[in-house]
């Protein structure tokens, strides 16, 4: 009997896992064909996940022209919190040193690394200060008396995390016993997906501006987009990027299976820590969620891996596919199981927070890197948009609308700036979350303002110019 209802739940998470591939191949014929899409440069993932929703029975109830069993709903809505145990897990693996990146070449210094880092850091907080100081608004004025206490915190998560926090914040609300995770969940998609899709527009429409006003060093306006960037795809094999390098050999193992075991291993760990933690009853460490003991576990692991001259074994872009894909299921996964009528109980706060955070973030984007930046400020400008709207992929897209061959130092300089943030950020969310549910929304927005305040004071030391490290070309206006 126990081995029947075991068959079963597996086979009902392996056809969960069909039908979230369905969607994927969904999402990515239609951006190929759809030019509204196109336009909107919306991942495979996010469109596919919506017709998920829109067409299933979350959305249309009995219905239903997708009549999704509620048991693969579930699963769905449950996987976020999973998948993004091994993401967390994958960040420090293969990460470099700002020591060991930075090259000779202009502008790619660690001072500039350090300035990515604080405004990306910055303009986090800020928004995190929006979101829940809307939550308070509301609160104080009776507009929505019943809301969570955590309301709020989703802006920056969508914002600044992408649709894959989204599991971040499903699984640190499921590990803290707080009933409300699932909603909480599906407010962070929301967040995530308008935020992507604004922050793309706006940065669109910054990029014809700047072009017009000479900002920019390498295009003259949007329409010299190349296709492939458009429909999502390279049909020419000649300009296929590389996967990444076979560090082990396919006699012994496969190098995609021995970087996923990697991962999987350290993940495993956590969980198995915190599976013990929980039952030895460890007050506070017990609370914490498994993918932030799998992100120091995996400091740990990467740091003998490095002391042992192992590294060569592992290759970042290897590593980044890996958690690439799982992202892709988290984020279907995440956006079909979204609890569509949980989510417009708070519409109007919703609303409001993503408006005002949306405006404010393009804003700070733009006058921080031209403060702080000197040339290319634009161009790092169009990541910093990008990534605290959407996510990685985000700013990497708007930064090659504006610097096509990556000729400048910025690539470098953003990527480092990120990982640092991501970091930094993934060890602050659970310290946010769990002072927002232990002490109130007001001693949250004191512990906000306070991180805020820090990064502030930081960006104002280490962003003051030194002669000779940054100096303004010709080619940019004022």
């Amino acid at each position: 009997m126990e081995k029947a209802l075991l068959s079963e739940a597996l086979n009902g998470i392996f056809f969960t896992f069909i039908l979230l591939s369905i969607f994927l191949l969904i999402g990515t014929f239609l951006r190929a064909k759809v030019p509204l899409f196109q336009k909107m440069f919306l991942p495979a993932s996010v469109i596919g996940g919506f017709i998920g929703l829109l067409l299933g029975p979350i959305v249309l109830g009995d219905y239903a022209i997708l009549p999704i069993p509620q048991d693969w709903l579930s699963i769905a809505s449950l996987l976020p919190g999973l998948l993004i145990i091994p993401v967390v897990a994958s960040v420090p693996l293969g990460l470099k040193s700002a020591k060991n990146s930075v090259g000779s070449g202009k502008g790619n210094t660690t001072r500039n690394i350090l300035i990515m880092f604080l405004i990306l850091g910055l303009i986090g907080a800020v928004q995190n200060l929006i979101g829940v100081g809307t939550h308070y608004f509301f609160k104080l004025t009776g507009m929505v008396p019943d809301a969570y206490v955590t309301l709020g915190t989703e802006l920056q998560a969508g914002f600044s995390g992408g649709h894959g926090t989204a599991g971040v914040v499903g699984s640190l609300l499921q590990s803290m016993n707080q009933p409300y995770w699932e909603t909480a969940q599906g407010v962070a998609v929301t967040t995530a997906t308008v935020g992507m899709i604004g922050g793309i527009l706006v940065g669109i429409s910054l990029i014809n501006f700047a072009a017009r006003r000479n900002y920019t060093n390498f295009i003259k306006s949007t329409e010299s987009l190349p296709e492939e960037m458009k429909v999502g795809y390279q049909k020419d094999v000649n300009k296929q990027a590389s996967f990444g390098r076979e560090t082990t050999l396919s006699s012994s193992v496969d190098t995609l299976a021995y970087h996923l075991s990697l991962i999987f291993g350290v993940s495993g760990g956590a969980m198995l820590l915190v599976h013990y933690l929980k039952v030895w009853g460890v007050p506070v460490l017990s609370l914490i969620p498994a993918w932030a003991y799998a992100i120091l576990l995996m400091y740990a692991v990467w740091g003998l891996m490095q002391k042992f001259k192992l590294d060569w074994s592992v290759d970042e872009k290897v590593k980044s596919k890996i958690s690439g894909t799982l992202t892709e299921y988290a984020v279907v996964a995440a956006i079909i199981s979204l609890p569509v009528q949980a989510v417009f109980t708070y519409l109007l706060p919703l609303v409001t927070m993503m408006v005002i955070g949306l405006a404010v973030t393009a804003v700070l984007a733009y006058f921080l890197c031209k403060k702080y930046f000197g040339e290319y400020w634009f161009e790092r400008c169009m990541a910093v948009l990008g990534t605290c709207s959407g996510v990685f992929i985000t700013g990497l897209l708007l930064l090659k609308m504006v610097d096509p061959d990556f000729k400048s130092p910025s690539l470098s300089d953003y990527s480092l700036g990120y990982s640092f943030n991501t970091v930094v950020g993934f060890a602050l969310f659970p310290l946010n979350f769990g002072i927002l549910i232990e002490y109130g929304v007001q001693t949250g927005l004191l512990f906000i303002a306070a991180t805020l305040a820090i990064y502030m004071i930081l960006l104002f030391v280490f962003g003051r110019r030194r002669g000779g490290v940054q100096n303004e070309p010709a080619s940019v206006g004022e």
